[in-house]
Formats: C-alpha cells, sequence, structure tokens
C-alpha cells in the first residue's frame, strides 16, 4: 500500500464538550467525495492531547468505519510516553486503520538514540505502515535523517514520513540517503509545491478540511506533470495556506469550517477559539479565495 497523494487531517469537532459525530460524518463524506487520497484522524489537528484514550480510538473506529474502503485513514497513535504510543496503535490495527502517523516523542527531549528505540518498540508491536512525524516546532526535537535512515532500514514497517520542519533541504537529505521508495509528505501546506519540487509525493494537509478538492487537485496536477495549473492553484490558495496558521492550528481551521456551516467553533482547553481580529482576516481571504460569498 503506497500512502502518496492528499491526506487530510481531519479536525475533531465538538458540540456541548463532546465529539460531534455527525458533523465529523459530513466532513468525512465530504472529503471522500472531494477525492482525497486519505484522512488523518487525531493528529495535531484532530486535537488528540486532549482526548482521553477511549476518544481517541472511537475517533479512529468512526473515521475507518465512514471511510469503507474507499479513501485510507492513517491514524494519529503517536506520544511522548512509548507504551500509550504502542497502546494506540495496537488498539487503531484492531478496528482497522490503514497505517499510523507516529509523531516524535515531545516534551521528553529524547536523545536521538532514544528516538530510535521509541520508534523500533513501536514499529515491532503492530503490523501496521508506520509513518514518522517531524515537526520540531511542536516538539522541541526534529527525528534526524540519520535516524530515519536507520529506522527504515531496521523496521520494514516504517515506510515514510510527514516532514513539517519547513526545509525543502531535509526532503532532498531524505530522498537522497532512502531513495525513490520511502514515502515524503509534506507537512505545511504552504510548502507542498516546493517539497514536491524536490521529492516529497504528496502532503498531509489542514488546509484540505476547507477545500479538499482543490487541494487533492493542485497535487495530482503536480504528480501529472501539470506543473503550470499546480502553480495557478497554489497562487490562487497561497493566502489561505497561510491563514489557516494565522493563530495556533486547528483554531483557525475550524473558524473557517464553522463559517461554511459544518461544525461548531468549539475546543478544549487549553486551546480556544479564533480572536475577533483575525477571524475576520480569515473570513476575508476565505472569500477572495471564493471559497465564502
Amino acid at each position: 500500500m503506497k500512502f502518496t497523494g492528499t491526506y487530510t487531517a481531519i479536525v475533531t469537532p465538538f458540540k456541548n464538550g463532546q465529539i460531534d459525530e455527525p458533523a465529523l460524518e459530513r466532513l468525512i463524506k465530504l472529503q471522500i467525495k472531494a477525492g482525497v487520497d486519505g484522512i488523518v484522524p487525531v493528529g495535531t489537528t484532530g486535537e488528540s492531547a486532549t482526548l482521553d484514550y477511549e476518544e481517541h480510538i472511537r475517533m479512529i473506529s468512526f473515521s475507518v468505519r465512514l471511510a469503507a474502503g474507499r479513501i485510507k485513514v492513517i491514524a494519529g497513535t503517536g506520544g511522548n510516553s512509548t507504551k500509550e504510543a504502542i497502546y494506540l496503535t495496537q488498539e487503531a490495527e484492531k478496528v482497522g486503520a490503514d497505517a499510523s502517523l507516529q509523531v516524535a516523542p515531545y516534551y521528553n527531549k529524547p536523545t536521538q538514540e532514544g528516538v530510535f528505540q521509541h520508534f523500533h518498540a513501536v514499529a515491532c508491536s503492530t503490523h501496521l505502515p508506520i509513518i514518522l512525524y517531524s515537526i520540531p516546532g511542536r516538539c522541541g526535537i526534529e527525528i534526524a535523517v540519520d535516524t530515519v535512515n536507520r529506522l527504515a532500514h531496521d523496521s520494514v514497517n516504517i515506510v515514510g514520513i510527514k516532514e513539517a520542519g519547513g526545509n525543502p533541504d531535509r526532503v532532498s537529505q531524505l530522498r537522497a540517503v532512502l531513495g525513490p521508495k520511502f514515502v515524503i509528505l509534506s507537512g505545511d501546506d504552504s510548502l507542498t509545491l516546493p517539497f514536491m519540487a524536490v521529492g516529497a509525493q504528496g502532503v498531509v494537509s489542514v488546509a484540505s478540511n476547507v477545500i479538499p478538492r482543490e487541494v487533492a487537485h493542485m497535487v495530482r496536477a503536480w504528480k501529472s506533470g501539470n506543473t503550470s495549473l499546480a502553480l495557478k492553484l497554489h497562487d490562487k490558495f497561497y493566502p489561505l495556506f497561510k491563514d489557516l496558521f494565522i493563530e495556533t492550528n486547528p483554531a483557525p481551521a475550524k473558524a473557517a469550517l464553522a463559517m461554511m456551516g459544518m461544525m461548531e467553533d468549539e475546543f478544549r482547553l487549553p486551546l480556544v477559539p479564533l480572536g475577533t481580529a483575525n477571524r475576520e482576516k480569515l473570513r476575508r481571504t476565505m472569500k477572495a479565495c471564493g471559497v465564502l460569498k
């Protein structure tokens, strides 16, 4: 199974403090209809840090049931505790996820040997394909290129990485040591095309919560060699790509979806809704891009 293309980092809708399953169903059905390749429930954008274990697994199970084999489900099951990451990954495998997204252990600041041992233990605990997730801005560490290379050669089910460090040079370095089979996905919407230009094969997208068809179209256009169309779409939606990170993700994405009538604009503390001034800026950008009338 190849994990290339467009994967939407699905938000977790809340209503009155609970997961809003009707809103989640609307969102997943929109993704399927728009032609994305898959979804990533309970990642960073899915507010995984504020979901308990039962909610975490319910989100994955619900996503698998709604996807019904039409799109892939890459379950966010990482953690800064190896025991927790193993538990969530094994539960995701039981409910039918297609793969696991494994974020770098955060807060603990392990050495690269600790990072290797963490992912090695998770990989040994499951048959699921594993996509590593390097996002030093949130985790305080990156998964070093040498460590990724070591892991890919040590564990056959470590098949790719979501690269969210903002540096296209890392993509070139990873591609040079890992060859063409190892999957590299952009973790930043605004950098999808720059990353693909040097060897990435798709994106785990926040923007595709809001514009799934357009993001999937842009990625497919680049992959098929229609670079002029891909660049045209990038230019059109670049302001939205940027404004969806005007405050901490997923506050802008949820605000946008609420403006579209898809869900409530609700969070769990310590996250809060988008501020008034930034909300109006995002609204203007959505109108300029044709997302809102």
